[in-house]
């Protein structure tokens, strides 16, 4: 049996916090720095994190080997699926010859403004799909999109990133929060009211970063009102929905603002050097052609309006059948066998997290898999008199050629998931959290930091709640400082460690084929993710003080 503890090392909490993090800064630095391969610098930290699990917290050997066997399952299901299935749907589309009609459809809705089809595809629809399915899902197919736009690899890469910060507290239905309300037994609807006055600030910063990674400066001083007004939008629907109607629909609801609100701009606003800046990303002019009838403009939209309906049934529909719940009534748990009637809490009892949720069916991965098909299934049947062709086993063979390009970054997922299961079922990650709640009020200033940790470390900010959630809770009580609000800045600081997870920056990698060069866009990204982390330290401390303390519900 074993039971994990904070203070292993010498009974000292700091010491074996800083010995806690050795794994991570083996990763980051090997990546960052020595440059290597991603799975390289993944499988070094999952080495080193076995050996500190080990010798400094005494974990039995092979209770740490099965930690990172469960870890690597996580990885390949339901991550690696989400991620194949995702790039396969974009690959239909490619090889069906719909995807040059889809650019000339964005072409239109932007006004040809690239910079604008760039916020519109990564900030608002990626919006939509993270507040439907999440777990990279939507990083790998708007990356993908832009890539098609002409965006180069890296800035695509690095701006899908990005985008994919804000909407990330109320990803999935807003499973971080409510997962966050279960494990504290506060109510989840008020720590979502709270998250509500905190992640809409990222909303309006986020569009004005991605015209600066895209075109630089020039590109902010051409199009900046398009930029805030959609980053406003979203922002503003953001706090409303989440404190005045349903904190579970509000990326949904912000999502189709930030759309609506971007259209209506364009209709009185033109941004400019539109031309100039295709030449500044080495972007070709889309030919105008023949004009597209509007047979071919549903047929370009229609993978990706079928990804919406299919989600939302699944994730939402409860009208006669409850489809959620049906879903995941099919899920099979498996309790992780030889761990976990050994890892046990303090109590005696089995750790939640050594069990494996096999969701076959309700998977994001298996719900892009049946998007895929119906889409290759309609293309097949809808050639546009042999302009368009894509026969249906063609279509299943690049399932075959995807798994086969994402061998590495395959990889890579495996052992940065056994990584991370083997920090937290050893109690490296937890350790590190109470060593930086020990700080008393200033810990306010350092809450977010825990799940930004959390999320860089296990790429969910569902996992990140789920490590943290109650030890903010309760370092919140003991300080004096509102329970809410800590455990709410757990769910924003997991927001913009998204950006620098290894998980992520895999996934990025892999959609936009620059597999092994995870380290390059981490560089590119990780002080986007430090600069807006210290504002919303900032941003909480006041909010836990009578500065700003008026913001809270």
């Amino acid at each position: 049996m074993f039971t994990p503890v904070t203070d292993p090392v010498a009974n000292s909490v700091p010491l074996s916090a800083l010995i806690a993090l050795i794994p991570l800064v083996v990763f980051f630095i090997l990546l960052a720095v020595v440059k290597v391969r991603a799975h390289v610098a993944g499988l070094a930290a999952l080495v080193t994190a076995l050996i500190v699990a080990v010798a400094a917290f005494g974990m039995p050997v092979d209770l740490a080997l099965l930690a990172g066997t469960e870890g690597a399952v996580f990885g390949a299901h339901p991550v690696l699926w989400i991620v194949i299935m995702a790039i396969w749907l974009y690959q239909v589309t490619v090889l069906s010859g719909r995807f040059d009609d889809l650019r000339r459809v964005f072409d239109m809705i932007g006004g040809g403004d690239v910079r604008v089809q760039a916020i519109l595809i990564a900030f608002c629809f990626g919006g939509m799909l993270e507040a439907l399915a999440g777990f990279g899902a939507p990083v790998a197919i708007t990356a993908t999109m832009l890539v098609a736009l002409g965006i180069s690899p890296l800035k695509a890469a690095c701006a899908v990133l990005l985008a994919n910060t804000a909407p990330v507290a109320f990803g999935a239905v807003a499973i971080p929060i409510t997962t966050a309300g279960s494990l504290t037994g506060l109510d989840p609807a008020h720590i979502g009211a709270v998250v509500g006055r905190q992640a809409p600030l990222l909303a309006v910063i986020v569009p004005l970063i991605l015209l600066f990674i895209l075109d630089g400066r020039r590109g902010v001083k051409d199009a900046w009102p398009i930029a805030l007004g959609t980053g406003v939008a979203f922002g503003v629907a953001q706090f409303l929905c989440s404190n005045f109607f349903s904190y579970e629909l509000t990326d949904i609801v912000a999502s189709l603002v930030g759309l609506a609100a971007a259209v209506l701009i364009l209709r009185v606003y033109t941004p400019r050097g539109r031309d100039q800046a295709r030449e500044r990303l080495g972007i070709a002019t889309v030919k105008t052609g023949e004009s597209l009838s509007s047979g071919r403009i549903v047929m370009a939209l229609f993978p990706y309006l079928l990804v919406i309906v299919i989600f939302g049934i699944a994730k939402l529909w409860k009208l006669g059948v409850n489809i959620p719940a049906a879903l995941a009534a099919t899920d099979v748990k498996i309790p992780w066998p030889g761990l976990s009637e050994r890892l046990v809490d303090a109590a005696g009892k089995p750790l939640s997290s050594t069990t494996y949720t096999f969701t076959w069916l309700s998977s994001p991965g298996t719900l892009l898999l049946i998007t895929g098909l119906i889409v290759a299934l309609v293309y097949s049947l809808n050639d546009d008199g042999g302009r368009f062709r894509l026969p249906f086993g063609t279509a299943i063979r690049e399932i075959g050629v995807t798994v086969y390009r994402m061998r590495w970054a395959a990889a890579t997922i495996l052992l940065v998931l056994a990584l991370a299961y083997v920090m937290n079922l050893s109690g490296q990650t937890v350790t590190i959290g109470v060593w930086l709640a020990g700080t008393g009020g200033f810990f306010a200033f350092l809450s977010p930091i825990l799940g930004w940790l959390g999320t860089a470390v296990t790429g969910s900010d569902t996992s990140a709640n789920a490590l943290f959630a109650k030890l903010q809770q309760t370092a919140g009580v003991n300080a004096g400082i509102d329970p809410n609000l800590l455990v709410a800045a757990n769910t924003t600081g997991g927001v913009v460690g998204k950006l620098i997870s290894p998980q992520n920056l895999a996934i990025a990698a892999t959609s936009v084929q620059l597999d092994g060069q995870e380290g390059t866009i981490l560089r590119k990204v990780v002080g986007w993710s430090a600069g807006l982390l210290l504002v919303l330290c900032v941003l909480v401390f006041l909010q836990s003080t009578p500065v700003l303390g008026w913001m809270l519900p």
